[in-house]
Parts: structure tokens; C-alpha cells; sequence
């Protein structure tokens, strides 16, 4: 069989994505008439857009419940299979990530879900692993969060090994362990790609370890870059006593304003995030992740309010095209390896970031030339 290679193992050194086009509004928790539609219609023009520009890949957010507020912020989300399917359909070159939440997937059924968008794409699917932190989404579907913070992580790596051994074996095996009873399991087809990347987001020391264990990208919040390095070379530390096969690289992901001026951005900025914010649902999500999460301590929440509306605490990116050009070089200069793009609006606004944003990365040497 031939070898697929994923975009995302191209020889760009930053790989760029957009994240959250499934989701109205994306990721700014925003009043402004102007915020995202994710219809169908226009994730499918933004989602060739992107993959005209050359970006490596496209990230959905899986939800099954919102934040409530007067734009019901994340309650209209395209759910990331039957997405992801329906793009790598209709794309050419861009990788398609699913968004999964290991306590409500059967890893057999998966497998195969993803081995068959695989196949739609032509070796470009890739697997975002959610190993659950929302308790009202669970709640909302029939019970309780699965499991301690302990116990959830021991559950997600039976799954992963399960799905990862479909993908790679043509033999029928039995499974049988705390979490998991399978007889003479299999999934045809195999993938085309020889390893689906990857993706998890973790921030807790039992998150971490899982991640250095199986996962090809981290996610990392880049609330502080200084504090962000410390935290990669450390991760990298653990990664080799760990001897990986493949390095760990880290992601993250930012809410980009680019405009002509700085004043211009700025005062974009402050009207759609601050003027014009959901703060009803900016404090829900703050209460939900205080409450639930690891990936955020409450005091860095209390800190980073007011940066929520903007785009969910993403990195900004604010300013003219040499600023946002700056401000990601200074990203992978801190280790990262790529970011995920959010924007109030894609199709308005990615237009002018690939035109002039991806020319100067072009210059810098972290991106290449690219022609679909």
C-alpha cells in the first residue's frame, strides 16, 4: 500500500489551522451582528479557502450543550463526524480533524468511523481526543461524568490503545479489561495513513503524562509565553525518559484581529470583545471550567476574564499584518510548533490574513511557497 502523508507533516515550520468554524460565533463570546454563522453553506467556502491558502488543517470543537447567555454561545455546533466527513470530501489538500470525547464513543465504532474519512480524504483525517471535563454536557446526555480525574484518563487510554490497534492489525482480537469487553473485534478498512495524527489537550500532571504517552500534539494555552517555554521544555524533558518513537510537538491556538492600522485593530477589539461582549455566558463558561477543569487554575480565570469574549482565552493576535507576523514568530519561537486561528468572523476576515499575514511568514522562513 502506498504511504499517506498527513499536511500536517509538511516542511512548514509553523502549521497554521482555523479552529471552531463548526461553532456560532466560533470562539468570541460576542453580541456583534457580524459573529459567525456556521452555517453549512459558509464552512464550506472558508473551509476551501484554507485549503487554497495552504493551511495544514481544520479543527472543529465537539459540544452537545452552550453556555446559555443572549447569544446562547456554543448551543449551534455542527457535530465534528459527519463535518469532518463531508469536508474531506470537498477539499483537496487541507487536513480534517474530528473532535471526540473518549467517555462517549465506542473506540470500535470509531475506528472505523475515522478509517472510512481517511479513505474519503485520501490519508488527511486526524483525531482530537477529549477526555471530558463539562459535567453538564454529560448530564445533559443521560448521567453523570464518567469517573474520577484519575480513573477518566485510565479509561481514555484503554480506549486509544483499542482504537489504535484496529488500525493496525488484520487479526480479530478479544479485548477484556476494566473498561472495555470486545470478542473477535476488527476494522476494515485499515487507514490509509500509517498513523493518524493526534491531538489532546491537557493541563493537569495526569493529563500531561497521558498526552507524552500517546498523543502527537498537545495543546498548551498560551496565557503567559514565558511560563508556556518552561512548560514545553519541561513536557520535552519528560517526553525522552520517554523514549517516543516521534517527538511531541505542542499546539495552541489564537484569536486574530488584522487590520491596516494598529488603532484600527484595536478599536475593533475593544468593540466586539468588550463593548459588545456575552458577558452572561463568559461568566457560565468561567464558573463551568473553575469548577471542572484542570486545564485552567481558578486564579489565572479570575485574571483572564476579561480576555474570554475575545476568543475563549486563545493567544491574541492584534494589529497590522507585520504585528500578527510578530506575534507568530514570538509563538514558535517559545516551542510551538502551530496554532489554531479564530477569527469574528472567517470569511471576512481570513482573506486579508492570508494575503498578508502568510506572505511575511513566507519571509521570516517559518512557511513555504504554497500552490493547491
Amino acid at each position: 500500500m502506498a504511504e499517506f502523508s498527513n499536511p500536517l507533516d509538511n516542511k512548514n515550520k509553523f502549521k497554521l489551522g482555523l479552529f471552531a468554524i463548526n461553532c456560532a460565533s466560533g470562539l468570541a463570546e460576542t453580541k456583534v451582528n457580524e459573529r459567525w454563522l456556521n452555517s453549512w453553506e459558509n464552512n464550506l467556502k472558508i473551509a476551501q479557502l484554507a485549503d487554497e491558502a495552504g493551511l495544514e488543517y481544520l479543527l472543529p470543537l465537539g459540544r452537545w450543550k452552550g453556555y446559555d447567555g443572549e447569544t446562547h454561545f456554543h448551543s449551534n455546533v455542527l457535530e465534528s463526524i459527519s463535518w469532518a466527513s463531508a469536508l474531506l470530501a470537498t477539499t483537496r489538500q487541507i487536513g480534517v480533524i474530528s473532535t471526540i470525547h473518549t467517555s462517549l464513543h465506542n473506540p470500535v465504532i470509531l475506528a472505523k468511523q475515522l478509517a472510512t474519512m481517511d479513505h474519503i480524504g485520501g490519508g488527511r483525517v486526524g483525531l482530537n481526543m477529549v477526555c471530558g471535563w463539562n459535567r453538564q454536557e454529560y448530564e445533559a446526555l443521560g448521567g453523570e461524568l464518567l469517573y474520577s480525574h484519575q480513573e477518566r484518563y485510565q479509561h481514555a487510554q484503554e480506549w486509544i490503545d483499542i482504537i489504535k490497534k484496529l488500525w493496525q492489525t488484520e487479526t480479530p482480537f478479544d479485548w477484556n479489561s476494566q473498561f472495555f469487553k470486545f470478542k473477535k473485534v476488527y476494522s476494515f478498512p485499515l487507514p490509509l495513513q500509517k498513523n493518524i495524527p493526534i491531538f489532546n489537550g491537557a493541563g493537569s500532571n495526569i493529563g500531561k503524562d497521558f498526552a507524552v504517552r500517546n498523543v502527537d500534539y498537545l495543546f498548551m494555552l498560551a496565557l503567559d509565553l514565558n511560563q508556556l517555554r518552561q512548560d514545553i521544555i519541561s513536557i520535552k524533558k519528560q517526553a525522552k525518559l520517554q523514549k517516543r518513537k516521534k517527538p511531541l510537538k505542542f499546539v495552541s491556538y489564537s484569536y486574530v484581529v488584522c487590520r491596516p492600522t494598529y488603532k484600527e485593530a484595536e478599536e475593533y477589539l475593544h468593540y466586539y470583545s468588550q463593548e459588545n461582549a456575552d458577558w452572561e455566558a463568559v461568566d457560565h463558561i468561567v464558573k463551568l471550567l473553575a469548577n471542572n477543569s484542570k486545564i485552567i487554575s481558578i486564579e489565572e480565570l479570575k485574571l483572564y476574564r476579561f480576555k474570554f469574549p475575545a476568543g475563549h482565552g486563545g493567544y491574541p493576535l492584534i494589529g497590522t499584518p507585520d504585528d500578527i507576523a510578530n506575534g507568530i514568530e514570538q509563538l514558535y519561537n517559545t516551542g510551538l510548533a502551530g496554532t489554531a486561528l479564530t477569527f469574528v468572523n472567517y470569511l471576512d476576515e481570513f482573506p486579508y490574513f492570508r494575503d498578508e499575514v502568510l506572505p511575511r511568514l513566507q519571509k521570516r522562513g517559518l512557511r513555504e511557497h504554497f500552490d493547491l
